[in-house]
């Protein structure tokens, strides 16, 4: 039996999901292949009888980790998703990281100007870091992809009325969750994972990226349960492993309000 505090989370997320799937006339969800995006889509299966009823985008570098890449195939057949992969390039950045930066949000827009979406599901949480906790569970992006996020709409009675005019909305229905929410409703549901968030030889990742921007961290969890025991009394913060340019508030700041995820 899934216990109260998972099960407010969960019907919050359902709700915002099939809020956004009746909406919006084409939506897409972006998938990492991470604990947090792969939750969200076991949460749309919930939601939507056990099928997800959108195309599931990866924005590939193609850096990212073996067991990423065969956790996609092994996944997207599993659950039927209806999988496109957008290729970015590795080039200089003045931002951000040359694999995970600017260029990332440049092969998204590709891809949802092909598509023609109106609406792309993201599985951010305000705890992650500090720029994104200002985002609302509906945020609209316009044409350029960037973000307003001083001038955003109010979200008030559970009315996520958000509609952008010329650009899209992205949808955020994991905001009110945290990393060992997200775990513990792992443990729970059996939610399928990504390999390399259990330890191997004293180390495993907490946070995924791709190759060139992603190390792991002291740990000897080795399943989902030691992963929930660890998190109750770790200090380590949870992007630690991540690269730094990127994790700097301002540069953040600079990447979302450019259209990054």
């Amino acid at each position: 039996m899934i216990e109260q505090n998972l099960k407010t989370l969960e019907e919050k997320s359902i709700y915002i999901l099939r809020e956004a799937k009746q909406k919006f006339s084409n939506v897409a969800a972006l998938w990492s292949m991470g604990k947090d995006s792969t939750t969200m889509l076991a949460l749309a299966r919930k939601a939507f009888l056990g099928k997800v009823p959108f195309p599931v985008i990866h924005i590939d570098n193609r850096i990212d980790f073996p067991e990423t890449y065969a956790f996609r195939e092994y996944l997207s057949k599993k659950w039927n998703l209806d999988l496109i992969v957008a290729y970015s390039e590795i080039k200089p950045d003045p931002i951000g990281s040359a694999c995970c930066g600017r260029n990332k949000p440049e092969a998204l827009k590709k891809v949802m100007k092909e598509y023609n979406f109106d609406a792309l599901i993201v599985s951010i949480r305000r705890d992650e870091h500090g720029i994104r906790s200002k985002e609302r569970y509906m945020s609209p992006r316009d044409e350029k992809f960037r973000w307003d996020y001083k001038n955003q709409p109010a979200e008030l009675w559970d009315d996520y009325a958000s509609k952008a005019t010329k650009g899209h909305v992205r949808i955020h229905p994991l905001l009110d969750w945290n990393e060992i929410d997200i775990w513990r409703y792992i443990q729970q549901e059996k939610v399928p994972v990504n390999p390399l968030y259990f330890s191997r030889n004293g180390f495993r990742y907490r946070s995924l990226g791709c190759t060139h921007c992603t190390v792991p961290v002291k740990s000897d969890a080795k399943s989902v349960k030691d992963i929930v025991k660890e998190l109750k009394i770790t200090k380590t913060e949870e992007r630690s492993g991540r690269s730094m340019d990127k994790e700097n508030e301002y540069v953040m700041q600079r990447l979302r309000s450019l259209g990054y995820m």
